[in-house]
């Protein structure tokens, strides 16, 4: 094929749409690996510790790539950002808490009721309660309610239902902010919630945060777990329908097990995995379905994946 011919066929209008949605499986593959990889630092500076330095080394990058202050920012988009960049930090802290004591998909799986019960409540054709189900169903498989939920630990699931909750709020106010640029809101946003966190990080850690060591785990685990993804998905999902958005992110429930099971070695039973294939169906039939409705509107907010 010829140079004029690849790009044209890069340019198809089949490509094009569906380069969000491979944005979007980059980021949550990126996320996954890069939050397994960040329990590494959790014998040495503790959950609140690596929190406040893969959010804290993340707004630095963002920040730097970014460079928020091009644009302009009025009172009332501030206030928004506040809000945005408040629940950001929230959501994150009480997502590496939970990972203390709950497996990694575990986590996840809790932590996406948040954005399940948005996607619930934007639903209003027939088949995507169908494809909402089969999402819900899939989940349930994850939960190790078949080896006795009895005994999770009480306080990481209290952990990870919170950051389920600050989740949905982060998306409803990241609505808030689908007229500013996908880099300035994120970039600020991830400032405010560096802000949020390094407290809880400083109080824990300490001058551990300081480590040679502990900085490069440190920046390697901010570009793959935030950096990157959010600066994917910030843009990728302004053209993925509102409907669609819920269902697709129970993909990460899915990939986070997977990165466990390679990166953690937490191995899965065959119920988990068809409850990964439970997710997928679910994940494709949500885009095969929406691509035919004309009247959907795309995503009109820069609402990238958690954690």
């Amino acid at each position: 094929m010829s140079i004029a011919g690849a790009h044209r066929s890069l340019s198809s209008p089949a490509v094009a749409a569906a380069m969000p949605y491979a944005a979007l499986l980059a980021g949550m593959v990126s996320l996954a690996i890069g939050t397994s990889f960040a329990k590494q630092l959790f014998p040495i500076v503790g959950a609140e510790g690596t929190s406040a330095l893969r959010v804290g080394l993340s707004a630095l990058i963002l920040i730097a790539v970014w460079r928020p202050w091009r644009f302009r920012l009025n009172r009332d988009d501030a206030g928004r950002v506040l809000l945005y960049g408040l629940v950001l930090g929230l959501m994150n802290l009480s997502f590496y808490m939970s990972l203390r004591t709950i497996p990694l998909g575990l986590a996840i799986a809790i932590e996406f009721s948040g954005p399940l019960v948005l996607a619930l409540l934007h639903a209003r054709r027939l088949i995507h309660f169908v494809w909402i189900a089969c999402a819900v169903v899939g989940l349930g498989m994850l939960l190790p309610i078949w080896s006795g939920a009895h005994a999770l630990d009480p306080v990481g699931v209290a952990f990870a239902a919170a950051a389920g909750l600050f989740w949905a709020l982060y998306i409803v106010f990241g609505k808030r902010l689908s007229h500013m640029h996908a880099g300035q809101s994120v970039a600020l946003g991830m400032g405010t919630a560096a802000m949020v966190i390094l407290p809880f990080g400083v109080a824990t850690a300490g001058a551990n945060l300081l480590l040679p060591s502990v900085l490069i785990i440190g920046v390697c685990v901010a570009i793959a777990s935030s950096a990157l993804p959010y600066s994917l998905e910030m843009i990728a999902l302004r053209h993925i329908p509102k409907r669609t958005f819920g269902v697709l992110l129970s993909c990460e429930p899915a990939v986070g097990a997977v990165a466990g099971l390679i990166i953690l070695h937490e191995r899965l039973s065959s119920l988990q995995w068809l409850a990964i294939g439970c997710i997928i169906v679910a994940s494709v039939g949500a885009i095969l379905t929406t691509g035919r409705e004309g009247g959907e509107q795309p995503a009109d907010a820069p609402v990238p994946t958690a954690n």
